[in-house]
């Protein structure tokens, strides 16, 4: 599969961010419900005059409530329409969305670039406290209230043993024909100074219902009602377990996607669509 622009268009990177409490996720669904790319798609068109959607690409696909501080996409738009607009379609879009919804930098794509397959990792975090008093009425749409103390110390011995290259089977919603081979590349928790414990959750990829079940056992860790290598134990059972809880979406930001140089986008493309496999254990 190429990422080849059809002639006559031109790759357009988007950075946007938006607050997901008001919307059923990134993707356009039938039956009118609001959606981000929906949103985006629209504003397009009506400040672009155009009388087709451009359709969106984006890096990654969040669930309904999930937030974004830095996610990414890709539009392909015909030449004349960029030549026209480009100037002033930041303002325009501005001036269109939602405020819900900000596109902060329109610009031209390096060759090879593809919001979704050139990606190299996605940075999530997820923002908890076990205030016994709850959460800041301020922040409610962000952080999850945890109603038992937590051990942050216990919660990252228990991280440490999931990072790395895994079959996350048993954290993910299987889809069919979607392999859930990730590399977890960071999963880490730290307490500030107003309580909130954020952790930072980094792989090359994400399968669905991924982040929020991860979190959902290092809570139960945290909590003191599973040890520390429990989840660990999880993991290597490779199917899904009913004691892990997918938590809620509120707590959850994609704060950052990494690209590598311009140089190296097609070929990251490239590998990325591989299914992908664990290297063999050996005979016996």
């Amino acid at each position: 599969m190429s990422d080849e622009v059809e002639a006559g268009h031109v790759r357009v990177r988007l950075d946007l961010s938006y607050d997901g409490s008001e919307f059923s996720g990134w993707a356009k669904q039938a039956g009118g419900r609001r959606t981000v790319q929906g949103e985006i798609e629209d504003a397009l068109r009506t400040v672009t005059r155009s009388r087709e959607t451009h359709e969106l690409t984006v890096a990654g696909r969040t669930d309904a409530g999930v937030h974004a501080r830095g996610q990414v996409a890709h539009v392909d738009l015909p030449r004349e329409v960029w030549a026209e607009h480009h100037q002033k379609l930041l303002k325009r879009l501005a001036g269109r969305l939602s405020r819900d919804v900000r596109v902060w930098a329109l610009r031209e794509a390096p060759s090879g670039f593809n919001a979704r397959f050139s990606a190299v990792w996605r940075r999530y975090a997820y923002r908890v406290t076990d205030n016994p008093g709850g959460v800041d009425p301020l922040l409610r749409s962000h952080v999850l209230w945890h109603d038992w103390p937590l051990d942050v110390d216990a919660m990252n011995e228990a991280a440490r043993g999931l990072l790395g290259e895994h079959d996350f089977a048993a954290y993910c919603k299987k889809r069919e024909g979607a392999t859930t081979i990730r590399t977890l590349q960071e999963l880490s928790l730290v307490r500030g100074d107003d309580g909130i414990i954020t952790a930072t959750v980094r792989a090359d990829a994400f399968c669905h219902n991924m982040v929020r079940s991860l979190i959902g056992a290092l809570l139960f860790v945290g909590d003191g009602h599973r040890p520390a290598d429990w989840p660990g134990k999880v993991l290597a059972a490779g199917v899904r377990d009913s004691a892990v809880h997918v938590v809620r979406p509120h707590g959850l930001t994609l704060e950052e996607v990494g690209y590598p140089a311009d140089e190296l986008l097609a070929a990251r493309s490239k590998e990325a669509r591989n299914k992908r496999s664990l290297p063999s254990a050996g005979c016996c």
